[in-house]
């Protein structure tokens, strides 16, 4: 399919910019928050509240959703996508209150420390703090214990999945499922869909591999699957999986294989790949339709696991 009209008006304005690797760190955090809008209106009857809980090298900042309603709720732990060196928890109300309410759940979004001022695996274990922490305080929450996943968009992806790999291994605590949304999971930088993406649709080859080198120390953080999970051994006993991709995505193919390696080892997965999307339409949802469309796709298919 070609490049869907609505994903191409939204790069246009953006055509001549400079890439994210040619921009200094901190004017490109600020530029994130250009427009806090960009994904919609924030769904109504979700209540939206702050708080601070330790982690092992700071206090972690996190934003839970809790729909309207005294009955005992499905729970998400929830990690924002940016390359692990951009964004924040602000610029998911629209998304993370319209999943909560689709789905009944208590979303609990966790503001990361990021890269690369601290890099791999300080933001794993933030992330990793912020699922034990949801578990631990599940009855406050009003959170069935039984009905918790972990979800993530890029970046945010490779967290929810290498925290999946590290929880499992670890067996701490039964995970209903993961919720990849077109995530970063490995370093084959020669893949097809890197190289027939690599520039022109908002997310560069060039500026993806940057990102990872930011966050990674050095070698043996690229051969440890809780920093790319794709070089995980064996994917049995992994909770079921939601992967969404996008056609004009360089990580397109990232998603793809994940999914792929985890059904070859017994993994249920529930894939869908949207034509003519690009990186990061899930947060577009006031200019994109698939932004809005995707979180009814996604809500189903959390709704059909938890079944």
């Amino acid at each position: 399919m070609a490049l869907h009209p609505e994903c191409e008006a939204f790069l246009a304005p953006g055509a001549d910019a400079p890439e994210l690797i040619d921009i200094p760190i901190p004017i490109g955090r600020a530029g994130a928050y250009a427009d806090m809008t960009l994904a919609g209106e924030v769904t109504q009857n979700v209540n939206i509240s702050n708080r601070f809980i330790p982690g092992e090298t700071a206090d972690l900042l996190i934003r839970i959703y809790k729909p309207a309603g005294k009955s005992l709720k499905n729970g998400m732990i929830y990690f924002h996508g940016g390359g692990w060196s951009y964004f924040s928890v602000d610029m998911y109300d629209a998304q993370l209150s319209a999943l909560a309410k689709m789905t009944d759940s208590v979303i609990v979004s966790i503001n990361y420390q990021k890269s690369p001022e601290h890099k791999f695996p300080i933001p794993h274990d933030d992330c990793f703090t912020g699922l034990a922490w949801v578990f631990s305080n599940a009855d406050e929450l009003g959170i069935d214990t039984r009905k918790i996943g972990i979800g993530g968009d890029s970046a945010g992806g490779n967290l929810a999945a290498g925290v999946a790999i590290r929880n499992r291994d670890e067996k701490k605590f039964t995970l209903a499922y993961q919720l990849l949304i077109y995530p970063c999971v490995g370093v084959d930088f020669e893949t097809l869909s890197y190289n027939t993406n690599a520039v022109g649709y908002g997310l560069s080859k060039r500026t993806m591999s940057w990102l990872w080198s930011l966050y990674l120390n050095g070698e043996q953080d690229y051969s440890n699957p809780y920093a790319v999970p794709l070089n995980c051994e064996t994917f049995t006993d992994l909770p079921p999986a939601v992967v969404i991709t996008a056609e004009f995505d360089v990580l397109r193919d990232d998603g793809s294989l994940y999914a792929e390696q985890l059904r070859k080892d017994g993994v249920r997965v529930i894939y869908r790949d949207y034509p003519g999307m690009i990186h990061g339409f899930f947060n577009c949802g006031k200019v994109i339709d698939d932004g809005i469309i995707a979180r009814t796709h996604i809500a189903d298919a959390i709704k059909e696991l938890l079944s």
